[in-house]
């Protein structure tokens, strides 16, 4: 009996030894919050400790060097986890290491600072991105435009733009929301900042911010932004040095004829779009797919698109999830036109059928960006005033999930790419 006892002793010493990794699955079945899970990497990355991100491997699962911290906020967040031995680990990267096998095991080395780039006071209706990094328990400072004009985003690895219109047309809301008193607020709002900032139209003040934000992304910098920050950025860099506001918008007239003085060139994703005239129209240019669409609501999904993950590790680590196809949902800017997006652009996600984009990454100088059209991943038509979306009730939304590889990438080792 006694020598039964010892021997059970030496296997429990020896398992725990070996214990060395919290494992975090994130498929389908193996995983109850993905969500959360993005934050628990980051929450160990900022302590310094070593993880990596297991592409095209069980949903896109995550190793942990294994530490009492992590496993208690894996238990406190509610995310599945499993502390597995080294050996077990090392059978793990062997099988992803295959040559047969379109998967790779990649290092996350630092946690990414990030910014979202948002109005201090916004407006009731959400921002997913700030959801979701709140959900997931991921820390983030708020910038806006005096803090983008003093360069003060070379403090921050990762950018979000939040739900702005860069071209000064305050949203395009004037058609339906002109006398309501959170737009005239608004509009106040920002011609004051801009007169603060030294600029006598809202709209040169956004050109500027704009170019700012493109001049971070060519020094190294990693963007992200959904909704009307894609295509109205790339029309605000188009239109430099052009007026295309209407009268309600900036006092004057538009320049006749602006659209034959517009510079694709100046661009990070887009080309050949015609701008939207009226101003009363809640739409920005052709970029945007919303009202070209013919698509029933259940049967409104896009896929995402396979890459090298040995060869093509950034479009992988942005595609990673535990399902393919992916819920749509509408925005603003829900999706864009094929027919506009530069061919240096990859599209990750995309509803073939409608010729239409949903997520596109591209490189711009030394730095990527990433666009991802609509508005909320969980609310499919969300309109102005409507409730927040409650993340608790969503743990595990794919939708969701694609923003939250787009924080984290940044982290990672980074590997010459194919693509």
């Amino acid at each position: 009996m006694k020598k039964y006892i010892l021997i059970l002793t030496f296997l429990f010493s020896v398992n725990t030894i070996w214990a060395s990794f919290v494992y975090l699955p994130m498929s389908h079945d193996n995983q109850k919050n993905h969500l959360k899970a993005y934050g628990i990497v980051y929450y160990a990355l900022q302590n310094g400790l070593k993880a990596k991100w297991l592409l095209n491997y069980d949903g896109g699962a995550f190793l942990i060097e294994n530490n009492d911290a992590v496993v208690n906020e894996c238990k406190v967040r509610g995310v599945s986890y499993e502390v597995i031995s080294d050996a077990k680990s090392q059978l793990i990267l062997e099988e992803i290491a295959s040559p047969s096998k379109n998967q790779e095991a990649v290092t996350l080395e630092k946690a990414p600072k990030i910014a979202v780039y948002s109005p201090k006071n916004k407006m009731p209706w959400d921002d997913a991105v700030t959801m979701v990094l709140t959900y997931a328990e991921i820390p983030f400072d708020v910038v806006y435009d005096e803090e983008v004009l003093n360069d003060e985003l070379l403090l921050y690895e990762w950018l979000h733009l939040h739900h702005e219109d860069f071209t000064g047309q305050y949203g395009r809301f004037y058609g339906a929301f002109r006398t309501a008193p959170w737009y005239i607020r608004q509009k106040k709002e920002a011609e004051a900042l801009a007169t603060k900032l030294g600029y006598s139209k809202v709209s040169e003040e956004k050109r500027d911010v704009a170019k700012k934000i493109r001049d971070y992304v060519v020094g190294g910098g990693f963007m992200f932004a959904m909704c009307s920050a894609t295509d109205s950025f790339d029309i605000a860099l188009a239109a430099d040095g052009v007026d295309i506001c209407e009268t309600m918008f900036d006092g004057d007239p538009s320049e006749p004829n602006y659209q034959s003085r517009i510079d694709f060139n100046r661009t990070m994703a887009f080309k050949d779009f015609e701008l939207i005239r009226n101003p009363t129209t809640y739409e920005f240019s052709s970029i945007d797919m919303t009202r070209k669409r013919r698509i029933n609501k259940e049967t409104d999904y896009f896929v995402l698109k396979d890459f090298s993950a040995k060869w093509d590790q950034v479009p992988t680590m942005l595609c990673q999830n535990h399902t393919q196809v992916v819920k749509a949902f509408m925005g603003q800017t829900t999706s864009f036109d094929r027919s506009t997006i530069k061919p240096t652009v990859l599209v990750l996600g995309e509803n073939t059928n409608n010729k239409e984009a949903r997520y596109i990454h591209g490189t711009k100088g030394k730095g990527m960006f990433t666009f991802y059209g609509g508005h909320d991943p969980e609310d499919y038509q969300h309109r102005v005033g409507d409730p927040k979306t409650e993340l608790d009730l969503h743990p595990t939304s794919p939708g969701y999930r694609l923003i939250l590889n787009n924080v984290l990438f940044p982290a990672a080792k980074k590997k010459k790419q194919k693509t």
